[in-house]
């Protein structure tokens, strides 16, 4: 349901701007007709002809790349370092139980913590490498993360790891 209302509000968007551009377009030709006009029955001079349509050239250029380039928003991820110190730690349970971390995703997770790659992770818990990256999108999705080291953050923040 939610996808036909972001087409819906595509297409629609569409439109709107096919209606700007047409009306636009549709705005100039008069004006460049009404400067064809002048020049042709007023006698105006080639150089004020030629100077306005360059005019009016650059404007819809200028115009035109502003609609197309559109201004990236930058996000900025600040990753902060949360220190625990190991004797303090005391494991989360009540956490885990609730977003439904698996032991096994639970020692994946912690070697994640300590630096280990996936190969690493794998042939130290004797699985294959496609499981362990099947338990590190299973941890991204549980932990509302996109990457590893927002996953041990995250997982420092709920104390699930040291």
């Amino acid at each position: 349901m939610y996808h036909f209302f972001q087409i819906t509000g595509i297409f629609t968007r569409m439109k709107r701007t096919i209606l700007i551009y047409g009306l636009a377009l549709a705005v100039l030709t008069f004006v460049l007709k009404v400067l064809e006009y002048k020049f042709f029955i007023r006698d105006l001079s080639m150089e004020v002809y030629i100077g306005l349509v360059a005019l009016f050239f650059t404007a819809v250029g200028i115009w035109v790349a502003t609609k197309i380039i559109q201004r990236k928003t930058e996000t900025v991820i600040k990753e902060v370092e949360v220190v625990v110190r190991a004797e303090d730690f005391v494991l989360n349970e009540k956490e885990m139980e609730r977003l439904g971390i698996s032991p096994r995703e639970y020692d994946v997770l912690e070697l994640m913590s300590d630096g280990l790659s996936n190969q690493e992770i794998a042939d130290k818990l004797f699985i294959s490498l496609n499981t362990v990256k099947t338990h590190s999108t299973n941890l991204y999705v549980k932990l509302d993360v996109k990457r590893r080291t927002q996953a041990v953050q995250r997982a420092k923040e709920l104390q699930l790891i040291p």
